[in-house]
C-alpha cells in the first residue's frame, strides 16, 4: 500500500540465493533504525544451490505504481576479487510497509508472518488504538528512524478448555501450556462491543500458575463472561496472543418480560402488546411469539440488548398463555411464558388511572406493570387489590447512567478490569450522576456502586489522587444531603444496610489516598476530612480537630503509634467526620445497649491509621465530643452485627469524664467509626435528686429498724392466733428483706462499677433477689388473707402455711434472679454502667419489673374478692372475732401497701420507657425510697394490737376501760356482722 508522493521503506529478508559455492556475498551495513543489523552471510553451498539468506533493502517509492525492476531477478556485486561469479536474488520476501504522513512520523506495519519484535515495540506507540493485548503490528516511528520487522517463530503455547459453550454456574477452566519462558503474561475477555478487557484476580476470576502452565478460573458462569478469551504474553522475543471464544447460553433470569402477567378488559381495550428482551450474545438466538394468531411481531434493537414484541388488535377468545421462544442452534429452546387473563362480566376491577401512568382496567388481585420513562430501566408496578381498590405504585426504575455504573463496578469487583484507571474515572462519573436522583432505585445504585468500588480498592489495595477524593467526598455530601421521607427511607425498606455500606465504602475509600498526596485537607457541610503523614520516628502525640458545634477533637497518644515505629514505613492517620449519617443508620444497638432508643449527636467521626499499605486497627484514640447534658455511652459502629446490617457497640469503648469542664471524652481501644449515644430516657444528673434518693434510702433502713424493735417487744402479744401469726411473720420477713435490699443497694455506689467488678455483680444479684423477695411476701401475705376468707373448711395448719410461704417468699425470687444472672451476665447485659443495679436498658430489667407489677394485680384482685367476701359472708362461714379483726388487719395494710408500691414501679416503669419529665422522677425516687416508712406505719403501727401492746409495754398503769373498749369493739364488729347476716337472709 502506497501512497502518492509518500516515501515508503520496504525491507526484504529470507530469499532464496543462486551462485557458485565459496565465495562469500557481502555484509549489508546496518539500517538505518529500529531493527536489529544486517545478519553475516557466510555459505558453503555447492554450485547451483538455492539458500535462505538475509538482505536488507531499503527502497523509496514515490507513486502507487509497482517498479517493474522488483519484478526481475536482481544480481549483487562481487563480494571480493577472489569471486567473480554474480549472485541472483530469486525472490523477493517484503516484510514491512512504511507510509510517512503529513504529521511526518513514519507508520510502519508489518506484513503477514512478520512482526516488530518486543523491545522496539516497547518503545514505540502503535499505529491503532493503544490496545496492550495486541501483538506488535504496526508502530509509529519518528524520522529519522526506520526499522523492520521479524520473520516469526511457531507459537511457543498453547490454549485448551473442555468445551467452547459453558453452562450458566459452571466454573470455566481455561489452560496455557508452552515449553518457553513467557513475561508479562496477561488475559483479556474480548466482548461484543467495547475494547477487550483486562481479567485479574477477583471475586470470580482466580489465576493459578506453575512451571509451563498457567489456569485462568472464572467461576459463575454468566452471560456477561461470553466473548473472545485472549492470552496475551512474551517469548521469543515477541509478543504473542492465543485466542479462544466461550459462549454462555442465556437463562430465564436473563430475559426480561414486560409484562410479568397481564388482566385486559376486551371492552375498554381489546388490543394489547407483550414484550420479551434478550441481552446481546454471540449464539444468535432466534424469537418467536407464539400463539401469534392475528397478532404482528416486530423486533427492536436497542444499544444493550433485543426486544421482539408481539402486538395484538384483538382480544383472545379465552384466558390465553403466550410464550416467547428462544432457540439457538444445539441449544435446548428457552420459552418464556406471560398469562393473559381477559376481565369477565362481574369481576372486580380496579378503574382505569391516568395520573402519572397509564394504568389500563384490571381484575382484582393482579399487578399491573408499566414500562420505565426514556432512560430509565426498570419496571413500574401497582396492585390492583382484592376489593378492587389500587394500591401504592412501587417504582423501580433506575436511570441508565446509574445502572451502567453500577454494572461496571461489579464486574471490576468480579475481575473485569483496570482499577487503579476505572475506580477514579467511576467516581468522577458518580459525581455528576447524583444531579439525576429521583428515585430510591436510584439513591441504592448510587450507594451500591460505592460500595463496590470500595471493596475493589480494599482487595486491590490501589491508591488514590486528591481528585478522586474530591469527588468521593462531594458525592458524598450529595448523597448526605437528600431527602430523607422520599429517598432514604424507601431505600433502607428495600435495603436496611444500605446506610451502613455507605459508612464502610466512604471509610475504606478515604483512608486509601496516595502517600504523595498527604497532608489533605477538605470540608463540605456534611463531609470533613483530614490526612497527616507521620515520619517512622513518630510525633508526641497525634491530634485533629474538627469545626463542629460543638468543636469535636481528637487524640492518639504517642504509646498507640510506637508498634509501629519498627515498620520503618510512614504511617498514613485520615480522620473523617460524616454529618448526618448517624441519623440515618439503623437504630441496632449491641451487646449492653438494650433496645431502647437514643439520640446521636448528628455526625460519626471515622479514624484510620495505614503503614505501609497496611490498615492499623488496635490504637487507643481519645475522643472528645463536647458538652453534652444527657447520660452517654461511647460507641463505634460494627458492621458485623444483626446479620451484616451493622448496629451500635460499645466494646472497647468507656466514658471518661474530663477534668476541666463536663465535657464527653470518649476512650476506645480501637480504630474505626465512633459516636455517643445519648439516651432518651435517662434520669437527668441531677444533684438534688441523688441527694433525695439518699436521704429516702436511709429513713427507710432506719424505719426498718424500729419496726424490728416494736416486733421485739410485742411479737409474743400479737401473735396468739394463726392468723395474726401468720401476717406478721409475713411482715417480718418484709422488713427483713427490704432492709438488707436498702442497706445493699445504698453501700452499692461505693464498689466499683462495671461487669469485671464481683463485688459489684453481687451486690446487684442480691438487691434483685431481695427486692423480689420483698413483693413475693406481700403476695404470700395476700394469698394467706384469701385462703383464710375462702376456703374457711378447708384450712392448712399453720406450719404448713408457713413452708408454703417461705417457699413463695424466697425459692420464687431467687429463680428469678437466678435466671436473669444465667442469661443475660453471658451476653453482657445483666450489669448496667454506671451502678451496681441492673441494666435499665437491657431485658433484664423485665425480670424485677414484670414480676413486680404482676405480684401488684393480684394483690388488687386478691383484695377485690375478700372486701366482697365480708360485705356478704354466711353464718356458717363467718370467721371468729378476734380471727376477723386480725384480717381486717391484713386487709387494710394491703389496702394501703398495694396501691402505693403499685403506683411506684408504674412509675419506674414509666421512666424505662415513655419520655418522662422530671416530677416523674422525683415521684418515683420518693416513694421507692419510702417503702420503709410505708411499712412501718401501715404494716405495723396502725394495727390496734400492735398499739395496744406499746401501750401495755410503756404505760404501766393501764386505762380501766381499754380492755372493755377492746371488748366492745369486738363485739360491735360481731354484732355487726350478725346483723348484715340476718339482713342478707
Amino acid at each position: 500500500m502506497v501512497c502518492s508522493a509518500a516515501r515508503v521503506l520496504l525491507l526484504a529478508m529470507t530469499l532464496p540465493l543462486v551462485g557458485s559455492p565459496g565465495a562469500p556475498a557481502s555484509q549489508p551495513g546496518p539500517s538505518r533504525a529500529g531493527g536489529e543489523s544486517g545478519q553475516q552471510l557466510d555459505l558453503e553451498t555447492g554450485a547451483g544451490e538455492s539458500v535462505l539468506a538475509s538482505v536488507y533493502v531499503q527502497l523509496d517509492v514515490s507513486s502507487e505504481t509497482w517498479p517493474a525492476a522488483l519484478s526481475r531477478p536482481l544480481t549483487l556485486p562481487p563480494a571480493s576479487s577472489a569471486s567473480s561469479s554474480p549472485r541472483t536474488l530469486t525472490g523477493l520476501s517484503l516484510t514491512t510497509e512504511c507510509t510517512t504522513k503529513p504529521d511526518g512520523f513514519t507508520y510502519c506495519a508489518c506484513l503477514t508472518g512478520y512482526q516488530w519484535n518486543a523491545s522496539v515495540c516497547s518503545l514505540h506507540d502503535p499505529c491503532h488504538a493503544p490496545y496492550n493485548h495486541q501483538p506488535c503490528s504496526c508502530l509509529v516511528l519518528s524520522p529519522p528512524e526506520a526499522g523492520y520487522c521479524q520473520l516469526l517463530p511457531p507459537v511457543p503455547g498453547t490454549l485448551s478448555l473442555s468445551s467452547w459453550l459453558q453452562m450458566p454456574g459452571d466454573t470455566l477452566n481455561l489452560t496455557f501450556l508452552t515449553s518457553h519462558e513467557t513475561t508479562n503474561l496477561n488475559w483479556f475477555l474480548q466482548r461484543h462491543t467495547g475494547s477487550p478487557i483486562l481479567l485479574q484476580p477477583g471475586t470470580q476470576v482466580s489465576l493459578t500458575s506453575r512451571q509451563g502452565q498457567t489456569v485462568l478460573s472464572i467461576s459463575n458462569m454468566s452471560h456477561k463472561w461470553e466473548g473472545e478469551y485472549v492470552c496475551g504474553f512474551e517469548a521469543q522475543g515477541f509478543r504473542w496472543e492465543l485466542h479462544q471464544a466461550v459462549r454462555v447460553p442465556l437463562q430465564a433470569a436473563d430475559v426480561t418480560r414486560l409484562p410479568d402477567q397481564l388482566s385486559i378488559s376486551c371492552a375498554a381495550s381489546p388490543g394489547f402488546q407483550l414484550s420479551c428482551c434478550i441481552p446481546r450474545t454471540a449464539l444468535g438466538y432466534v424469537a418467536s411469539w407464539s400463539p401469534g394468531e392475528g397478532s404482528e411481531a416486530s423486533l427492536f434493537n436497542q444499544p444493550s440488548d433485543q426486544c421482539l414484541v408481539l402486538a395484538s388488535q384483538h382480544c383472545p377468545a379465552a384466558d390465553t398463555t403466550y410464550a416467547c421462544d428462544l432457540q439457538s442452534s444445539g441449544l435446548t429452546p428457552l420459552r418464556i411464558l406471560i398469562s393473559v387473563t381477559i376481565i369477565q362480566d362481574g369481576d372486580m376491577t380496579c378503574p382505569e388511572d391516568f395520573a402519572a401512568v397509564a394504568w389500563n382496567v384490571t381484575k382484582a388481585g393482579y399487578v399491573a406493570q408499566a414500562p420505565c420513562p426514556i432512560n430509565r430501566t426498570g419496571t413500574v408496578k401497582r396492585m390492583c387489590g382484592p376489593d378492587g381498590v389500587w394500591g401504592p405504585v412501587r417504582d423501580s426504575c433506575t436511570d441508565m447512567g446509574l445502572r451502567t455504573l453500577l454494572q461496571r463496578a461489579q464486574l471490576l469487583w468480579a475481575g473485569q478490569g483496570r482499577p487503579a484507571e476505572e475506580v477514579p474515572q467511576s467516581l468522577a462519573e458518580l459525581l455528576e450522576q447524583t444531579m439525576v436522583v429521583s428515585s430510591p432505585s436510584d439513591l441504592l445504585a448510587l450507594l451500591g456502586t460505592m460500595t463496590y468500588l470500595g471493596k475493589v480498592v480494599a482487595d486491590t489495595g490501589i491508591q488514590l489522587n486528591r481528585s478522586a477524593l474530591e469527588a468521593l467526598l462531594k458525592t458524598t455530601d450529595k448523597v448526605l444531603d437528600m431527602d430523607t421521607s422520599s429517598l432514604w427511607t424507601a431505600a433502607q425498606v428495600q435495603t436496611p444496610s444500605a446506610s451502613s455500606n455507605l459508612l464502610l465504602a466512604v471509610e475504606t475509600l478515604a483512608c486509601s489516598l496516595h502517600p504523595q498526596d498527604h497532608p489533605f485537607t477538605f470540608s463540605l457541610p456534611n463531609a470533613q476530612m483530614q490526612t497527616q503523614l507521620l515520619s517512622p520516628t513518630l510525633p508526641a502525640d497525634y491530634r485533629v480537630s474538627f469545626s463542629t458545634q460543638p468543636p469535636l477533637q481528637a487524640l492518639i497518644p504517642r504509646h498507640s503509634l510506637a508498634p509501629l515505629a519498627p515498620s520503618n514505613t510512614n504511617i498514613t492517620v485520615t480522620a473523617l467526620v460524616l454529618h448526618k449519617l448517624d441519623h440515618l443508620l439503623p437504630s441496632n444497638y449491641g451487646r449492653g445497649l438494650g433496645d431502647s432508643l437514643y439520640a446521636t449527636p448528628g455526625l460519626v467521626l471515622a479514624i484510620s491509621i495505614m503503614a505501609g499499605g497496611q490498615a492499623f486497627n488496635q490504637g487507643e484514640v481519645i475522643m472528645d465530643f463536647g458538652d453534652r447534658d444527657s447520660t452517654l455511652h461511647c460507641v463505634f459502629w460494627d458492621h458485623h452485627l444483626f446479620q451484616g446490617n451493622g448496629g451500635w457497640s460499645e466494646e472497647g469503648c468507656r466514658v471518661q469524664a474530663a477534668n476541666a469542664s463536663s465535657a464527653t471524652r470518649c476512650v476506645c481501644q480501637h480504630l474505626t467509626a465512633f459516636s455517643i449515644l445519648m439516651s432518651r430516657h435517662t434520669v437527668p444528673e441531677d444533684r438534688t435528686l441523688h441527694l433525695l434518693s439518699q436521704v429516702g434510702l436511709g429513713a427507710s433502713i432506719l424505719a426498718l429498724l424500729v419496726c424490728l424493735g416494736v416486733y421485739r417487744l410485742v411479737w409474743r402479744v400479737v401473735v396468739r392466733n394463726k392468723v395474726a401469726y401468720l401476717r406478721h411473720a409475713a411482715l417480718l420477713n418484709m422488713v427483713l428483706c427490704l432492709l438488707a435490699a436498702d442497706t445493699c443497694f445504698l453501700g452499692a455506689p461505693l464498689l466499683p462499677p462495671g461487669p469485671g467488678s464481683p463485688l459489684c455483680l453481687a451486690a446487684a444479684f442480691l438487691c434483685h433477689f431481695l427486692y423480689l423477695a420483698t413483693f413475693f411476701w406481700m403476695l404470700a401475705q395476700a394469698l394467706m388473707l384469701a385462703h383464710q376468707l375462702l376456703f374457711v373448711f378447708h384450712q392448712l395448719s399453720k406450719r404448713r402455711v408457713l413452708s408454703l410461704m417461705v417457699v413463695l417468699g424466697y425459692l420464687c425470687p431467687m429463680g428469678f434472679a437466678g435466671v436473669a444472672l444465667g442469661l443475660y451476665l453471658p451476653q453482657g447485659q445483666y450489669l448496667g454502667e454506671r451502678a451496681c443495679w441492673l441494666d435499665e436498658k437491657g431485658g433484664v430489667r423485665y425480670t424485677f419489673v414484670g414480676p413486680v407489677l404482676v405480684i401488684v394485680g393480684l394483690n388488687g384482685l386478691v383484695l377485690a374478692v375478700t372486701v366482697l367476701k365480708l360485705l356478704r359472708p354466711s353464718p356458717s362461714e363467718g370467721p371468729q372475732v378476734e380471727k376477723r379483726q386480725d384480717l381486717l388487719g391484713v386487709i387494710k395494710a394491703l389496702l394501703v401497701l398495694t396501691p402505693i408500691f403499685g403506683l411506684t414501679w408504674v412509675l419506674g416503669l414509666a421512666t424505662l420507657l415513655e419520655d418522662c419529665s422530671t416530677v416523674s422522677h422525683y415521684i418515683f425516687t420518693i416513694l421507692n425510697t419510702s417503702q420503709g416508712v410505708f411499712i412501718l406505719w401501715f404494716g405495723c403501727l396502725m394495727d390496734k394490737k400492735v398499739q395496744q401492746a406499746l401501750l401495755r409495754r410503756f404505760c404501766r398503769a393501764q386505762p380501766p376501760n381499754s380492755t372493755i373498749s377492746l371488748a366492745t369493739n369486738e363485739t360491735h364488729i360481731l354484732e355487726h356482722s350478725k346483723g348484715r347476716s340476718e339482713n342478707a337472709r
